[in-house]
């Protein structure tokens, strides 16, 4: 690719110092005067009616300043739920964790005492934790009109694609494949824990909070609240994580705001960590049935998806299967179930439709591959997307070198071999799996000023969830206005001195906001041209407000993935041995930042494969390993060495032609993990998390 100056250049973030000397403020570090406490009482039921709470206890408590329940709180919290009214307190109480009330006082411990005094009169109602149970005849009804959410029309009815005729495709095939595989409800699980501070200086309302987008939380605050934008300001000026569970509003920013209103002064609220894991959103369950056709060549005739999504009692995301569109087919349908349970809500977490769908798929796929003895490598060159669904071209199309340089990286032809290979208890396997994810263009803003001492004050309304967006814009505003990046100054995270953006959700803040700032920076060129620079305390201003879109073209990023493992098959242990992961992101806007993504991404995606499940209780309805060591999250210690291959498309859109990145980084992780498992013990674990005790059932 052409070199620029900037861009492209491994680049530290320009806040790492504050970061790694503990000078930056996160909201949990704040302590405002006055500041009050707040905690909340659950529900310990899956699913229950609420005859009646008596708070009289708990508001006799010394410290105790405020208490909110639905009898006095009747706030609809409008992200909560895409489909239903769903309340800040809800009755009925539809999972183990819906909150029943929240308690502001002096301390925390005040408030969790005051928790533990309200007396609720509970009428326990029968409870369905499958998404396939829901749907059968005398399930018990979670939401008013059926357990099967109704689509954006009100329809109740799956969530449907189709192109061609999958009967015919089926019937052309020389060989059909059938087969099934499940994920499981997995957590965010980000480090920072899930706080907010609330404070009221007449009607007007600020809320610190760690968000992954301050302008969808700040309008979102205000419509939920029923407050003029205006009066409604939000900062997050350093947060810890948030893969998609942060983006919005939440319930306890609204919590928060309200019992300070209540009160009367600051108030804090702090999750658990394991009400992190209960109440607030992870990745949906799968239930995944397929049926592929294939000649004997190894050209796809038709792929069928019936699929099953747990959404957890409210509808808070698509609840997508995704990765069927990554090959090449000319029959295809798609029918998901995106179905209401008593489990924890469900919703996106990094590359929301994609992982699991991914592992899906690419499992089926490999197993054919297999059938019809041709190379996992050879038979994905062969049948991977062309065009987006048969149709739209791609405005840049990098997979193809994915694999093949992802495969020359990862010595593929030296680590693949026959499934079950080899003596002894050790085996080694190789397995791949491929991946796309939209790059989509859209709305941003960007404002920059310039002063009389040469500095361009940037102002953008990024936060940044460990993806060094702030890094990112400064470095596409140095390229254009063609500066040293330390003429940069950048201000993020304040919705009172921030424009618009997009947030850091669906990994679109480069494309996005990206755009937007070089617009405002061809804006202040000009303005030099015609006044020259600003003299004693003049200041020129340049702002750009931009919203491109894509006529006919699809535009995506494209991931191939290599993993080798080590099999136990006497324990069931998997260690993950080699790992290369080959991106097409367009042009790459700081190579030191995007590497640590992937490796991130990896690290997480081998999670999903091997550890990561919130369990529960059949009987009770109860989640039983809630918290980073019950769900066994990846530590550093799990983690291998990741090789990142860049493979730099040329693309005529975004900024400087980058894509994408961020979400792609998990899609094929689990799936190439699975793969490589297969290929070690010739057995294939259909259900993810694939621990030892699944390992050594295969083999039993």
């Amino acid at each position: 690719m052409t070199s620029l100056q900037t861009v492209g250049h491994p680049t530290s973030r320009i806040d790492a110092e504050k970061r790694v000397t503990g000078a930056a403020t996160y909201t949990g570090d704040l302590r405002l005067t006055g500041m009050l406490y707040a905690r909340v009482l659950r529900s310990p039921h899956p699913h229950a009616r609420i005859r009646h709470i008596d708070l009289a206890r708990a508001q006799a408590l010394p410290g105790v300043k405020a208490i909110l329940t639905r009898e006095n709180c009747d706030v609809i919290w409008a992200s909560g739920d895409m489909r239903n009214k769903r309340y800040l307190f809800n009755n009925p109480v539809r999972f183990a964790g819906d909150a029943v009330a929240a308690v502001a006082a002096i301390d925390r411990h005040t408030a969790e005492q005051a928790t533990r005094l309200i007396e609720v009169d509970f009428e326990t109602l029968p409870f369905v934790l499958d998404p396939e149970d829901a749907l059968q005849p005398g399930a018990p009804e979670i939401q008013p009109g059926g357990n099967l959410s109704p689509t954006a029309r009100g329809a109740r009815g799956p969530e449907t694609y189709r192109r061609g005729d999958i009967d015919q495709g089926l019937g052309a095939a020389d060989r059909v494949f059938e087969d099934h595989y499940t994920s499981p409800h997995i957590n965010n699980a980000q480090l920072e824990p899930r706080v907010a501070i609330a404070q009221w200086e007449a009607d007007r309302l600020t809320v610190f909070t760690p968000t992954q987008g301050i302008s969808n939380c700040h309008t979102e605050i205000a419509r939920d609240l029923e407050l003029p934008p205006e009066k409604v300001r939000v900062i997050c000026q350093f947060m810890g994580g948030g893969f998609g569970n942060k983006n919005q509003d939440h319930d306890f920013e609204l919590m928060a705001a309200l019992l300070a209103k209540s009160a009367g002064a600051p108030v804090k609220l702090e999750f658990t960590r394991k009400e992190d894991f209960l109440s607030v959103h992870g990745r949906w369950p799968t239930k995944q049935y397929y049926k592929v056709g294939v000649r004997n060549d190894g050209t796809l005739t038709a792929i069928q998806l019936r699929g099953y999504s747990g959404m957890g009692p409210y509808r808070k995301g698509t609840g997508g299967i995704a990765g069927i569109d990554i090959y090449q087919c000319p029959n295809v349908e798609r029918m998901v179930y995106p179905t209401y349970t008593n489990k924890a809500v469900a919703a996106n977490l990094r590359g929301p439709d994609y992982p699991q769908g991914v592992f899906g798929i690419e499992s089926l796929m490999d197993d054919i591959a297999y059938a019809l003895k041709m190379d996992p490598v050879e038979f994905r060159l062969k049948n991977m997307t062309r065009k987006f669904q048969d149709q739209l071209p791609y405005t840049s199309n990098g997979l193809e070198n994915c694999i093949r340089r992802g495969a020359e990286a990862f010595e593929w032809k030296k680590r693949w071999h026959a499934p079950n290979e080899g003596s002894g208890p050790l085996k080694r396997g190789a397995g791949m799996a491929m991946g796309s994810f939209a790059s989509a263009l859209g709305r941003s803003s960007a404002v920059i000023e310039l002063d009389s001492n040469g500095i361009y004050h940037l102002h953008v309304g990024v936060t940044d969830i460990g993806t060094a967006a702030k890094t990112t814009m400064a470095l596409i505003a140095a390229e254009e206005l063609g500066v040293p990046l330390e003429k940069i100054d950048v201000i993020w995270g304040d919705t009172a001195r921030c424009p618009y953006s997009v947030g850091e959700s669906g990994s679109r803040t480069t494309t996005h906001t990206g755009w937007a700032v070089i617009e405002a920076a061809k804006d202040l060129k000009r303005q030099i041209v015609e006044k020259g620079l600003p003299k004693a305390n003049a200041i020129l201003t340049a702002a750009a407000n931009t919203n491109p879109s894509l006529n006919g073209v699809a535009r995506f990023s494209f991931v191939a993935h290599f993993a080798e493992v080590e099999v136990d098959t006497e324990l069931g242990h998997v260690r993950v041995t080699k790992y290369v992961a080959a991106h097409d992101s367009g042009r790459v806007v700081n190579p030191l930042t995007a590497e640590s993504q992937v490796k991130g991404g990896v690290t997480m995606g081998i999670g999903m494969a091997l550890h990561e499940e919130l369990l529960y209780d059949r009987a009770s309805g109860l989640a039983l390993n809630t918290g980073y060591y019950g769900a066994r999250i990846m530590t550093h210690r799990d983690t291998p060495e990741v090789e990142v291959v860049w493979v730099q498309t040329e693309d005529p859109y975004g900024p400087y032609g980058a894509k994408t990145l961020g979400e792609p980084t998990i899609i094929p992780s689990p799936a190439a993990v699975a793969n490589a498992i297969y290929n070690a013990i010739g057995k294939r674990v259909k259900d993810l998390p694939i621990t030892r005790d699944k390992i050594l059932g295969v083999l039993a």
